[in-house]
């Protein structure tokens, strides 16, 4: 059965956000001259220029929608060569990624074929590397759909291209949505699978969501987003800006795209801290 996304061969367009084995010492990179924050393969410093042409905005952008500067600055790896980047990232079949100590690698595809999606792509990353700087890389007490739903927002829809928002909502119709009540540990994250979608539909779809939080509203959006980046459990600090639970408060969103009239304060126990 024809899937209602794009076909397999379009993952290899998404962003790499997870699933990285090393990290990139400096050996066989060095640094973009005027520009210490991108350090480049040798031989490719005119992708670096785009990189370092792009980042700017892209930092902008990020510390926008994430209402805090980055802790440091952020430090861009440019893989002018497919070696370059198999050497760091061992996931097939991405573009770009985030290592555990929160540095980014990008592939050669963002200079080509994919030359076009590079300020969108290097924005998503960057979004995950700042969080990351600030409460550890991929932190399991934020789940992946916000970790993904944000950074995508953040980026204006960078790595989240690959399904429309038509998709998503017939997706949601015939039940298909992102498990907002799926609680990730260290060990178990729940990524597109675990709700039934595939990867484009799920890293749209939680985008949306994101947006919707944002958009519903931006000063409650703000205090969750600042106290995630305090590094509060994600549970706890929904419950203290919503009063509900994720699943609670999104449901207005999933009644919204099916025209139901939802309960949206139905909800279960709130959580308590660790003591």
């Amino acid at each position: 059965m024809k899937s209602l996304w794009l076909t397999a061969g379009a993952f290899a367009l998404l962003s790499g956000c997870a699933a990285l084995t090393k990290t990139p010492a400096p050996d066989g990179f060095a640094p973009l001259p005027g520009e210490a924050r991108v350090w480049v393969e040798p031989g490719y410093e005119a992708y670096g220029a785009r990189v370092a042409a792009a980042l700017p905005a892209a930092v902008a952008r990020v510390e926008a929608a994430h209402y805090l500067p980055f802790a440091r600055p952020p430090r861009v790896y440019v893989c002018g060569s497919a070696a370059c980047f198999a050497r760091w990232v061992k996931t097939p079949k991405v573009s770009a990624a985030v290592v555990p100590d929160n540095r980014l690698v990008l592939s050669p595809r963002l200079d080509d074929p994919e030359r076009a999606r590079l300020p969108a792509l290097l924005a998503h990353e960057l979004a995950h590397l700042h969080l990351g700087q600030r409460i550890g890389h991929y932190h399991s007490t934020v789940p992946v759909w916000f970790h993904e739903g944000w950074a995508s927002l953040a980026a204006g829809g960078g790595g989240a291209e690959y399904a429309s928002d038509a998709q998503v909502f017939e997706a949601i119709r015939t039940g298909r949505r992102v498990n907002l009540a799926a609680r990730d540990t260290p060990d178990s994250r729940h990524r597109a699978p675990a709700s039934g979608l595939d990867v484009h539909g799920f890293y749209r779809q939680s985008m949306l969501l994101v947006g919707w939080l944002k958009t519903q509203d931006p000063a409650r959006f703000r205090q969750l987003a600042l106290a995630i980046q305090d590094n509060v459990d994600f549970e706890i600090a929904f419950w203290q800006v919503y009063g509900q639970s994720p699943a609670a408060r999104l449901a207005g969103f999933f009644g919204g795209v099916l025209g139901d009239n939802v309960d949206t304060q139905a909800a279960p126990a709130a959580p308590t801290p660790a003591p």
